[in-house]
């Protein structure tokens, strides 16, 4: 827990994005400590380097997108939670097109090829976001409040009018296993929306293999949910890798109520945005605990 890790070797993935259709190719390299996730677009010569924080979104829109303003990468939220589960710091993302892949719509294949390769410490502690003062963003009935706690905790409530949903819970705590409970949900959406999407140039590579797709009363995918919850567990998913945009593991109590990628961004901007609520500390390798004396600016969450 208290030092930096990257990756052992060179991880590849293959396949097609969930939006463009597009094929891609995605290599993830070992990166020093203290320079974070950061995607490198190979199809690109100039301008080509995007680094993964929430500075860089762009859009939020049926995906997490990022950007420098002139290059950008979309739909990184399955990847992104794989990584900060598997405590991933620092690592280089070579990627052939703008879209990653979808593989199965979940974080599973992204996590278990990282654990495959293997991850290894840097010689370098590892920086935390403590919370210090609670920060709320509400939009209608849309909740995102994040407050002080002494360890990291995410819960999520999400209430679809359709009888294969309806109101699901779930609590994410440092109890909870990802890889058995979380990473293997599956983005999800309605037939209706897909055909419109689709009209509209969205989710041109999505199909029964990669998303959970919902029409009438019932779930259309022949092998049915991975689990009866599915739907909360892939949000919860999500919500993981949008908060890894932070740029540090954050420390606090997270309350998410039919928010999305929207909102989980805007509270992680407003929270930053306000110096007196959080702090930036390391982690002291000699005693296992969290340094006051070894607290950041906020410049260096830039």
């Amino acid at each position: 827990m208290g030092l930096q890790k990257t990756i052992r070797k060179v991880v590849r993935f293959k396949g097609i994005g969930l939006h463009t259709g597009k094929r891609v190719h995605l290599e993830l390299r070992s990166a020093k400590a203290n320079s974070g996730v950061r995607f490198i677009r190979t199809d690109i010569d100039e301008q080509n380097i995007i680094e993964a924080h929430v500075y860089n979104v762009t859009s939020t829109t049926r995906a997490t997108s990022l950007g420098n303003g002139t290059t950008r990468v979309t739909t990184v939220e399955h990847l992104m939670s794989a990584l900060y589960a598997l405590g991933v710091d620092n690592v280089d993302c070579y990627i052939s097109a703008e879209e990653l892949p979808v593989l199965d719509g979940s974080s599973a294949i992204f996590a278990e090829e990282i654990l495959k390769a293997g991850v290894k410490e840097l010689n370098s502690p590892k920086r935390f976001i403590i919370v210090e003062k609670p920060v709320e963003i509400r939009d209608g009935d849309k909740l995102a409040r994040i407050s002080p706690a002494k360890e990291f905790t995410l819960h999520y409530t999400i209430n679809f009018d359709h009888p294969a949903i309806g109101k699901q819970k779930f609590k994410f705590t440092k109890s909870t296993d990802f890889f058995e409970e979380i990473s293997r949900s599956r983005t999800f959406g309605f037939l209706s929306d897909v055909e419109r999407m689709q009209a509209m140039g969205l989710a041109l590579g999505g199909s029964l293999e990669n998303t959970v797709v919902l029409d009438g009363d019932s779930v259309m995918n022949p092998d049915g949910l991975r689990y009866e919850d599915e739907f909360v567990r892939h949000k919860v998913l999500d919500a993981l890798g949008d908060f890894a945009l932070c740029g540090h593991p954050l420390v606090g109590r997270v309350e998410l109520h039919k928010a999305g990628h929207d909102l989980q961004t805007r509270l992680i901007r407003e929270l930053l945005k306000r110096n007196n609520a959080y702090r930036v500390c390391s982690w002291d390798t000699s005693t296992e605990e969290l340094d006051p004396e070894l607290a950041l600016d906020e410049s260096a969450l830039a």
